[in-house]
């Protein structure tokens, strides 16, 4: 199932089937994507969203940013319950959005190097261009 896991209607029927899913996305929020696919992202390293650091930050800027993910991990926890509730009760078993997502084959991930900042990938996750992939002169 070719799929973007941002509205997990896919990957809940993916799994129903028993079939491989691929996943097409440019981000997901709360970098749900990195962490279903396990990828690397500890907070006194990798920058958050709308914390406009680098990776060179101090102490005061490196609890911000595990601040700034811990709080997002709770809207995400908010904003896809309704899918976790909706993906328990059609496949009879708990079971959570990030599991879903877990469960992918291939991640096609739209990341430009040059806006996103560069972090660890794992190798399931393939990157094929960027915010626009078209070649103009």
């Amino acid at each position: 199932v070719l799929t973007d896991p941002v509205i997990p209607c896919g990957p809940i029927l993916a799994e129903h089937l028993s079939v491989p899913s691929v996943f097409f996305l440019r981000v997901m929020p709360c970098g749900l994507d990195f962490e279903a696919a396990q990828c690397p992202s500890p907070p006194s390293y990798v920058p958050r969203v709308f914390t406009d650091h680098t990776d060179h930050m101090n102490f005061l800027q490196r609890v911000k940013n595990l601040i700034f993910g811990i709080s997002s991990s709770f809207l995400c926890y908010f904003m896809f319950q309704p899918y976790s509730k909706l993906a328990s009760e059609f496949l009879q078993r708990d079971v959570t959005v990030p599991d879903l997502l877990r469960q992918a084959s291939i991640w096609l991930m739209r990341l430009d190097f040059a806006l996103d900042y560069p972090r660890p990938l794992m190798p399931n996750i393939i990157v094929i261009g960027g915010v626009n992939c078209a070649y103009n002169k």
